[in-house]
């Protein structure tokens, strides 16, 4: 169990002494103690963690992390605030944030609210002051599990008997998809790509509006005939929650789109695509979860540096069989990183190339994208 008092840099104390008041108990009995921030509100979820020394922003808007708590491993977060520009969801609805130290000083360049007030608008819990090197050396051990955050006054065995009777979180891309299309207004655009939303971060929307692209967002259960409407030359099936096998709605636009036009999956659209040609997906230990992972392209062996957040990956060895081709690996593990089936145009990634942990080496990834409907778009 964590220490119930430690001392803080931040000026937050009382005689020396910090004032406990928020509690993260394990499903496996374990209890860290600490200080809340952000919103005070209870939560139950899966604790990951994330390895990320930047961003954090990033992170507790990016729709992939809904229904978790995340575990920071670098120590300083909140430093920075949080700017309106760096938001890559519009409604964040991560489940949580635990920390080392948490500085609630308001920078002066650009910043527009520190990182708690955010959490405290959005709903969103976090706790502080707890030994999140002992979090992930846990998580790393013995997997991911579920926690609840609640306030101090409870008790382990209560809290326990909590992780017990909730539920756990299925068809995550149902919460987080948007309810009805939306598009950019790109002047004169040269290409019309179609995102399926099930949890898209904004800056894989704006990397394709940067390539001169119109792009038109559209719910998850979005039929063939309605995504025909918008008269695409490409569809990106984006990244998002929870398992892949949860999304038989999109599976099957896939299947129904594959070899009619250029397809691009990034994250759960990499696992939906080999799931919609008959491979297989597993749950991780711990998943991936970091700006620092290195990913090898089989065809070139270039190595990139990627930004990562999963908890499921593609059985490799599913992919006998089934026309899909690995074009890349994760060089910690060997999970597969890139698919691709070349004579119908459709490629995916496990990682982020709009990510810019290079900060611009996987960009080239969408000027494939582009390549295919280039190609697509000449056919007679």
């Amino acid at each position: 169990m964590a220490a119930a008092s430690a001392e803080l840099s931040d000026g937050n104390k009382e005689g020396g002494i910090f004032l406990i008041d928020r509690k993260l108990i394990f499903e496996n009995g374990s209890c860290f103690l600490g200080k809340g921030f952000g919103a005070d509100v209870d939560a139950v979820h899966e604790v990951v963690f994330n390895t990320s020394v930047v961003g954090y922003q990033e992170i507790f808007s990016d729709l992939s992390y809904h229904g978790q708590l995340v575990c920071m491993t670098y120590p300083l977060i909140g430093n920075y605030g949080t700017r309106e520009e760096d938001y890559e969801a519009k409604k964040p609805s991560i489940g949580g944030l635990i920390v080392r130290e948490y500085n609630g000083d308001l920078p002066s360049l650009g910043s527009c609210k520190t990182l708690s007030e955010q959490l405290k608008e959005l709903e969103i819990p976090g706790i502080y002051n707890v030994d999140t090197r002992q979090i992930t050396r846990m998580i790393r051990e013995k997997g991911s599990q579920r926690a609840l955050l609640t306030c101090a006054k409870t008790t382990v065995e209560d809290g326990i008997n909590t992780l017990k009777s909730t539920p756990l979180l299925r068809n995550h891309v149902t919460a987080v998809s948007c309810a009805k299309p939306w598009h950019s207004d790109t002047a004169n655009p040269e290409y019309n790509v179609v995102i399926v939303d099930c949890g898209v971060k904004l800056n894989i929307f704006h990397t394709l509006v940067a390539k001169n692209c119109k792009v038109t967002v559209v719910p998850y259960d979005t039929s063939i005939e309605e995504l025909f409407r918008f008269s695409p030359d490409g569809v990106l099936i984006s990244n998002g929650p929870g398992d892949p096998q949860d999304n038989a709605e999109v599976i099957r636009l896939i299947q129904q789109l594959q070899g009619k036009l250029p397809i691009f999956g990034i994250c759960l659209g990499h696992q939906l695509l080999a799931l919609a040609n008959g491979a297989r997906t597993f749950k991780m230990k711990f998943g991936h979860r970091g700006g620092n992972h290195p990913v090898k392209e089989l065809p070139t062996g270039r190595i990139t540096i990627t930004s990562q957040n999963h908890s499921f990956a593609v059985d490799t060895e599913s992919l006998k069989g089934t026309g899909i081709t690995p074009t890349h690996i994760n060089l910690l593990d060997g999970t597969a990183e890139g698919l691709e089936i070349a004579e119908d145009k459709a490629f995916s990634v496990q990682y982020h190339p709009e990510g810019s942990p290079g900060p611009q080496d996987n960009i080239y990834l969408f000027d494939r994208f582009i390549s295919f409907m280039s190609k697509h778009k000449q056919k007679p």
